[in-house]
């Protein structure tokens, strides 16, 4: 199996997350606009509680069988690996089942009583059958990143993107007629679709590889498999931690919203569409930055947990530099188009530009979260989930406050709810930065973070200035393309001038290494 570098690893992840990144924005742009706000409100706010389902069947285990794989892999030990891949196997797929039922028996409570909209039963429970899928999916997604080959996962992903792209419009048009619920839920099967595709891709590489077969001896194995579920466990049950927190923060996320606004005096059907702007239009716009950072945090566990293990403190203090600087360029360049370009984006993706309010508070804010995913993964491959999980609750809290107080205040309404999404992103950020400080004496350089206001500055002058030549840009999208060609252009030279991407880094990329 093609054993990767972390660069190369992460560079994989990267393409792989491009394409699927636009590809689901294509997605997002059909269901909005067969569906429009409304229909994506439902959608949207059935989603948290099938992400929270779906952590608590993982138990965290993703990121423990890749590091428990690489350990066994580097010793060359496969007896151990197959255990892992048994156990890892047993308790998702029970789990799995256990919650299925679940949530589809409590579907009409969460709805009606939690969402205040009884409208939501129907993609809860259409939705339902993903989480075995999902599970025996993160199950291989561990496997293969332990083994450091990040392409199975990377081109599954791709293949997902493309099942749900072809399926969407064709339900949500067969279900609209029936209501905008029954579309939701269409939509909702799509991407059941593309995970069981995307799943029979993963275990197809899997069992080409005859290094591990899982079936021989399936209950022996799993009989000796004690020692390595406490393994196992002894990593994902912290993550898990941080991860619950995050998604019972979400899954409470669209109930406070539409509470809050209840009590400002907003009705259920305004709520539900005035979410749907916040969650369905400018968050997935706000989170496009984050397949880079995601892609750079899965390659990040075994790197630094392989320098940890050899004492390797500068090489530490390297990777995690190394992640916080691409993290931080690629979302840089993100914040002041989002900023410069609110309205017109909005207009060209949607139809409307009525979530360009949230665009403009929430995008500087953001530039936090895309240095954070590779700051917990740092946490974790340290051993310091705990007070990674600390930060996200304290996080998750504040988060909650500002909320319940901003939101239910007219004055403010639905912006509440952004501006408490903003505070979080920031205070668990900057709590990261103080364990790692604490821990390993780690702290970006000052003359980084020169570095990075001298890079937004400049850019976000340049895209405003290029943005006057043609202050109207309405239904000019090739002038406006050109005008983003050129502005990316020149943040990638500010990028080499500043050194946040340095030659060295672009010559491990194989495209680009000398022979």
């Amino acid at each position: 199996m093609t054993k990767q570098s972390f660069l190369q690893g992460a560079l994989i992840l990267i393409v792989a997350g491009m394409i699927t990144r636009f590809m689901g924005f294509i997605n997002r742009i059909v269901v909005a606009r067969l569906m429009g706000e409304e229909g994506v409100g439902l959608y949207m706010m059935a989603l948290p509680t099938l992400f929270l389902v779906m952590t608590l069947t993982q138990f965290g285990l993703p990121v423990a069988i890749s590091k428990r794989v690489a350990e066994a892999d580097a010793q060359n030990d496969q007896q151990r690996i197959k255990k892992i891949v048994v156990v890892s196997l047993a308790i998702t797929l029970t789990a799995s089942i256990v919650f299925t039922a679940i949530l589809i028996l409590v579907a009409p409570l969460v709805a009606s009583t939690l969402l205040t909209d009884e409208r939501v039963m129907v993609p809860l429970i259409v939705i339902s059958p993903i989480i075995p899928i999902a599970a025996m999916s993160a199950v291989l997604r561990g496997y293969f990143q332990g083994k450091q080959n990040m392409t199975p996962q990377s081109v599954a992903q791709v293949i997902e993107q493309i099942v749900r792209i072809i399926c969407v419009a064709v339900f949500i048009q067969l279900l609209l007629p029936y209501g905008v619920e029954y579309a939701a839920a269409g939509a909702m099967f799509s991407v059941i679709l593309g995970e069981f595709i995307s799943l029979l891709y993963m275990v197809r590489k899997f069992k080409r590889k005859r290094t591990v077969k899982v079936r021989n001896n399936f209950f022996r194995v799993l009989s000796e498999g004690k020692q390595t579920a406490k393994d196992l466990f002894s990593i994902s049950l912290p993550t898990l931690g941080s991860r619950m927190i995050g998604s019972f923060s979400n899954f409470l996320d669209p109930i406070l919203v539409v509470q809050s606004l209840a009590i400002a005096g907003v009705t259920a059907t305004v709520a539900t569409k005035q979410y749907g702007e916040l969650t369905g239009y400018a968050m997935p716009l706000l989170f496009l930055p984050t397949f880079i950072t995601s892609s750079l945090s899965i390659a990040l566990v075994p790197s630094i947990a392989e320098a940890e293990a050899n004492k390797q403190i500068s090489v530490i203090h390297n990777r995690i530099h190394q992640s916080i600087r691409i993290s931080f360029a690629s979302g840089a360049i993100s914040t002041v188009v989002l900023t410069v370009f609110a309205t017109e984006i909005l207009t060209y993706m949607y139809g409307t530009d009525s979530a360009s309010k949230f665009l403009l508070l929430m995008a500087p804010f953001f530039l936090f979260l895309y240095i954070q995913a590779p700051l917990q993964s740092a946490l974790q491959a340290l051993d310091l989930a705990r007070p990674a999980m600390w930060n996200s609750l304290i996080g998750m809290g504040l988060k909650f406050i500002v909320m319940i107080l901003f939101a239910s205040n007219p004055s403010f309404g639905i912006l509440g709810a952004a501006m408490a999404i903003c505070v979080s992103v920031v205070i668990v950020t900057l709590l990261h930065l103080a364990v790692l400080k604490k821990n390993i004496n780690y702290m970006i350089p000052l003359i980084d973070f020169v570095k990075m206001i001298i890079l937004v500055g400049l850019t976000f002058w340049i895209g405003y200035s290029l943005k006057q030549f043609i202050p109207n840009l309405d239904g000019q999208i090739f002038i406006f393309g050109t005008l983003l060609i050129a502005l990316l252009s020149i943040y990638i030279l500010l990028l080499f001038i500043l050194k946040f991407i340095t030659k060295q880094e672009i010559q491990q990329i194989p495209l680009f290494r000398k022979k």
